[in-house]
């Protein structure tokens, strides 16, 4: 599993605005629906009211480049110069041993 975290930051409340319009216009549900798509969800940190944070997870990296090659790729670029949103990333990979015995008390179940 791939897992991206997407910065978006601009100015006033935009980037509240672009996740807004995100949804309302149903790109983030046909995002959602792509083969391999498993989670893409937006998040607004507390500290910090002119970014969101966009989780959006993938079972493979081959269907992340179906995603990225996809005429959504070029709706969510218009959008982000409308809102004129810079965007930083970080990537992850699942680790497929799962989580450490030594970790699990961390957690509560």
């Amino acid at each position: 599993m791939i897992t991206m975290h997407l910065h978006y930051t601009g100015p006033a409340d935009n980037a509240h605005a672009f996740a807004q319009e995100m949804e309302a216009s149903g790109i983030s549900d046909r995002i959602r629906q792509q083969a391999g798509n498993t989670r893409y969800q937006y998040f607004a940190p507390l500290d910090d009211p002119h970014s969101i944070l966009l989780v959006d997870s993938w079972t493979d990296q081959t269907a992340l480049d179906i995603h990225h090659a996809s005429p959504m790729m070029q709706e969510i670029l218009d959008l982000r110069s409308k809102y004129q949103l810079t965007v930083t990333a970080e990537r992850y990979q699942s680790d497929e041993a799962g989580i450490p015995e030594r970790d699990k008390d961390f957690l509560q179940r």
